[in-house]
């Protein structure tokens, strides 16, 4: 935060001030405030995060995490794109309209310490601060990716997430498979058999019907664009000669943003170079499921842990033990004023308008703002563009599109400010 501190002061703009919250126990919050050209009743929120995920190695040649590196037109190092640049972009998008003597409403802008941990100090600060923080009407996340660097994406939907780790326990202590094999069934074929029963393996189909919701229309139309991206599928790292799932563009999409799916995340299993011909005493698997929006996360983990654990195979013990659900969010759609202030934006800094999408990951406060401020409007957007590579290494910011996402925010300030004087 020092550094943000440090840069924010050397920024000049009019009727800007700026606290730093550092309670006992809890991570740091930045909040800073805008005066309005003239007052206005409604508040612009902006949204950022400045904490890191820990870096991954190795990086190429002559780039790294903390040494920060402009190359072809991409700012290297780690967390530029994600959430570095929110700080930034915001400021200067307000620092931009004041240069050109265009007038905007009164901002707030927060910038948290702890949204790759889950948020969970951001509820009590927003708690604590929401009377500064005012009758918010807008928000402005910057915070989420594009599809491709030639126009602005709007991030209109986020999956929930749920999971847990479930235990199978055939053995008090491990036994040589050469002498109980074939009479004590292995406790790792058993958890896949389990697993069965809440997925398709032949076909990943999700099998828990409380999973699943309508995808709205509105979305569905503005989602289309998918199909316009050639190289998509081409964006993912799969190995040589693998195919994605099939479907078209949009199929994939929605399968992304819109529909269930389990990962399993971690294991007890021993490393290969150490594992014996033993029949372990358990297997655990850590289960991680993505849930799109509309969906109770809570109900849906009850309806695991019942699935789950209901009658276990050989009578051997079967124990899950849910974490913590976090549902997902859709945005409202959009008022004409927004749109139209969107589109124009997407065609001066790109010369194409703009398009939306989903995001098969979670933020959790979206939940919690929409809940706190149910007529707001949302503009969830970000420079998380294709191999930008968000907790991975060589992770960059694409410095041209950063700076048109930068004047679309301007713009929408510039709008918003018109769109409640009339």
């Amino acid at each position: 935060m020092a550094v943000l501190m440090k840069w924010l002061a050397a920024q000049s703009v009019k009727g800007m001030t700026h606290e730093l919250f550092e309670e006992p126990g809890r991570t740091p919050f930045l909040l800073i405030e805008i005066e309005g050209t003239t007052p206005t009743e409604k508040t612009l929120f902006m949204y950022g995060h400045m904490d890191k995920q820990p870096p991954l190695l190795p990086w190429e040649d002559g780039l790294g995490p903390y040494t920060p590196v402009i190359r072809d037109d991409k700012l290297y190092g780690r967390a530029g794109a994600d959430d570095g640049y929110a700080i930034c972009g915001s400021v200067a998008s307000v620092a931009a309209l004041q240069r050109a003597g265009i007038p905007h409403g009164r901002i707030v802008i927060t910038i948290e310490g702890c949204e790759e941990s889950g948020s969970f100090d951001l509820p009590h600060y927003i708690n604590m601060l929401k009377d500064r923080i005012g009758n918010v009407d807008l928000v402005v996340c910057l915070d989420a990716g594009a599809l491709n660097y030639d126009q602005l994406w709007l991030t209109t939907s986020l999956r929930g997430v749920t999971g847990g780790v479930l235990t199978v326990k055939v053995l008090t202590e491990g036994m040589h498979s050469g002498i109980v094999g074939g009479v004590i069934p292995d406790s790792f074929r058993i958890t896949r058999h389990i697993l069965d029963r809440i997925e398709n393996s032949a076909t990943g189909e999700f099998l828990i019907k409380e999973a699943f919701c309508e995808v709205p229309e509105a979305t569905m139309k503005l989602m289309e664009a998918l199909n316009d991206i050639p190289d998509y599928k081409e964006s993912f790292a799969t190995v040589p000669g693998m195919s994605t799932e099939p479907g078209d563009n949009l199929q994939l999409g929605l399968a992304n943003f819109w529909r269930p799916c389990l990962t399993v995340v971690g294991d007890n299993l021993p490393l290969v170079a150490k594992a014996g011909n033993v029949i372990r005493t358990e297997t655990q698997v850590k289960l991680s499921v993505r849930l799109p929006p509309g969906v109770d996360a809570s109900v849906v983990n009850q309806r695991l842990t019942e699935v789950l654990e209901s009658n276990p195979p050989y009578n051997c013990t079967v124990t899950f033990e849910p974490e913590s659900a976090a549902s997902g969010w859709a945005a409202p759609e959009l008022k004409p004023w927004l749109k139209a202030s969107l589109e124009a934006g997407s065609l001066e800094a790109f010369g194409k308008t703009f398009a939306a999408t989903g995001l098969g990951g979670s933020i959790p406060f979206m939940n919690m703002l929409g809940e706190m401020y149910p007529e707001a409007q949302f503009v969830v957007t970000g420079v998380l563009g294709p191999k930008s590579n968000a907790h991975g290494p060589n992770e960059f910011l694409h410095i041209p599109f950063g700076k048109g996402i930068t004047c679309c925010i301007a713009r929408v300030v510039a709008d918003h400010y018109i769109h409640n004087k009339q």
